[in-house]
């Protein structure tokens, strides 16, 4: 039989898809990664050369010096910070906050996991902290970040006990700073100054935060990206809202707009963003700024900074001043961001969730798998509930799908008849064909529909697992501890039954970790495709193109693979109801279907009609 070129070309497609990613992990990633790692280790045998025992920074070059953690919060004195939320302190010298956890979450699901790290102190790899205070204009002597302030002794930061901050500068003016905390993430910093230098000042309130990331090299687009991790489908980097609009940008962009830092005028907020984490500030709403997105470069590094400052202030003689500003710093919990929009008048701020641009769909979307989960207590099943509802919504238009493709597979044996009958007549072939699906009801292209529907709702679900940190480390049942990330088993290693890891098998073993990782749920996801594929009709295919087709759940299982597996359970389980509506339509129209077909087969009865 004479094979359809397309037949020939789609076969040619895949076998060269897959040679090509073989091809690239094999020979440009496999080795772009060794390389970086050779270069990692010369870099730490010169560093522990020439300063023995000061780590290097991941990427920094040897001359930039960093000190343990530890060692930098015993550089100078501290007040404990202490709160339901968070756990840290606050740096004396320069009176930032700059170390601070989350209580309520870890690194891994391990109950015993460290918790997360937000800010670290400088002068250690990847500082990250929030400033405050006044720029001058005329040399009045404003405390810089070496200046040393005073606390109450025994001094202890909680959301009952505010800390107040004292320190005066050798030209008479005097400062101090009020820090409050409330139990999640927010803190309100009030600087204060008081001139008494007997001569008018000209001072600007300011804020301020500051993140340290390793200069890589020229190709590195994610400086902030510490090693070991991969970027996904959300925005890190900076952000804010001011003057009406949503101002974001990438590390990478963040960089190249180092000579020609952006400023925005008006209310709101900015801040650096992570995934899951943000710290941000939200200066007084009556109150004109300017905030600004800033990148100062160093050797070995790059220090990303989100600025505001507030209109200039002259103070005569014996006059005082006082600027207040909200610091968010912890995690983007959607009802807590919210919670702050309204209390404290931040406008949008929960447009700090990457909500992207299907945002009209992902936020219905969070708000009902949200609701199901106060109900079940399981996101997992929450997204089981939520994928019933999706089928409900579309159940008119899928029901009249698989009808019409069901009144198609019914009627295959007067298609066959026709194409046999008009071989030599295309055109008569197709006007019979046209005919008969007009008398029998039939939509040819109605099959695709409820497909193409469901496209918008798997993307928007696809950006909720990924953004999200209600989604972050959401256990469902048995192996599944992080709905966000892969299905954590690989057939490769017979699902962990084999003592070893297939990702660090010698050149193969990127192709392994990524293409290859097929778990369970990929293979669930593969045997509910092919079930669903093989009751839909394959009418106008050729036999080579249907065998194309069988091929498709098998690749696909690769694709999802590396996807968040609460996404691949989704699927499965819209494959699982597709199935039986299927089924159900097959029995009513009398249509033979593979599922009475098996169960005939192993029961040795013929199939029941």
């Amino acid at each position: 039989m004479k094979q359809d070129p397309s037949t020939r070309n789609t076969i040619i497609f895949f076998v060269c898809a897959m040679a090509v990613l073989f091809a690239y992990e094999t020979f440009v990633m496999g080795p772009a990664e060794k390389r970086q790692a050779e270069q990692r280790k010369a870099q730490q045998a010169l560093q522990e050369k020439m300063h023995p025992g000061v780590p290097l920074a991941p990427g920094a070059a040897p001359q930039a010096l960093y000190v343990p953690r530890e060692k930098a919060l015993t550089a100078s004195p501290r007040v404990p910070v202490d709160t339901p939320a968070l756990r840290g302190s606050i740096d004396l010298k320069g009176g930032r906050i700059d170390d601070l956890f989350l209580k309520g979450y870890r690194e891994t699901p391990d109950k015993n996991s460290p918790n997360v790290e937000l800010l670290r102190p400088d002068g250690t790899a990847g500082a990250y902290f929030i400033q405050t205070g006044w720029t001058e204009q005329n040399g009045a002597g404003v405390p810089d970040a070496n200046a040393i302030w005073t606390a109450p002794d025994g001094a202890k930061l909680t959301p009952t006990t505010p800390v107040t901050l004292t320190y005066a500068a050798h030209t008479g003016l005097v400062f101090s700073r009020t820090i409050a905390v409330d139990d999640k993430f927010m803190f309100t910093v009030t600087d204060k100054v008081t001139n008494n230098s007997g001569a008018e000042v000209t001072l600007a309130p300011y804020s301020s935060v500051q993140r340290e990331c390793a200069a890589l090299d020229a190709t590195h687009k994610d400086p902030c990206l510490p090693d070991g991790q991969v970027r996904i489908n959300a925005h890190e980097g900076s952000i804010g809202w001011l003057g009406g609009n949503l101002h974001e940008h990438k590390y990478g962009d963040w960089l190249k707009k180092a000579a020609t830092p952006e400023s925005f005028t008006g209310a709101g907020w900015l801040g650096i963003t992570d995934r899951y984490w943000m710290a941000a500030l939200a200066p007084p709403a009556n109150q004109p700024a300017t905030g600004s997105f800033r990148v100062t470069p160093a050797v070995g590094y790059n220090v990303f900074e989100a600025n505001v400052v507030g209109p200039a202030q002259k103070l005569a003689p014996g006059a005082a001043a006082a600027n207040s500003t909200h610091a968010f710093a912890g995690a983007k919990v959607v009802p807590v961001l919210q919670g702050y929009e309204k209390a404290l008048g931040i406008p949008q701020f929960d447009r700090a969730v990457d909500w992207g641009l299907l945002s009209f769909l992902t936020r219905p979307l969070f708000v009902v798998v949200e609701f199901f989960y106060q109900h079940v207590g399981n996101f997992g099943l929450a997204i089981l509930l939520l994928t019933v509802c999706v089928r409900g919504l579309f159940f008119p238009l899928a029901n009249k799908s698989f009808e019409s493709a069901t009144r198609m597979k019914k009627v295959q044996p007067q298609m066959n008849e026709i194409k046999k009958k008009f071989d030599k007549d295309p055109q008569k072939q197709q006007q019979e064909m046209m005919a008969l699906y007009q008398r029998e009801k039939i939509n040819p292209l109605g099959g695709c529909l409820p497909m193409l529907f469901q496209i918008p709702v798997f993307l928007a679900l696809y950006k909720v697992l990924s953004v999200t940190i209600e989604m972050r480390q959401a256990p469902f049942f048995g192996w599944i501890h992080d709905l966000s990330q892969r299905d954590p088993t690989t057939i490769m290693n017979l699902f962990g039954a084999l003592p070893y890891d297939p990702s660090l098998v010698p050149v193969l073993g990127g192709v392994f970790g990524t293409y290859l990782h097929v778990g369970v749920w990929p293979l669930m996801y593969m045997v509910t495709m092919f079930l669903s594929m093989s009751m839909t009709p394959t009418t106008g295919m050729d036999p080579a193109q249907q065998q194309v087709m069988k091929f498709m759940p098998i690749l696909f299982s690769f694709f999802v693979t590396n996807l968040a597996v609460g996404l691949v359970i989704y699927w499965c389980w819209s494959n699982v109801l597709s199935i039986l509506q299927q089924y159900i339509i097959m029995r009513r129209l009398k249509v033979e279907n593979p599922i009475d077909s098996l169960i005939a087969k192993v029961s040795g009865k013929a199939p029941a009609t």
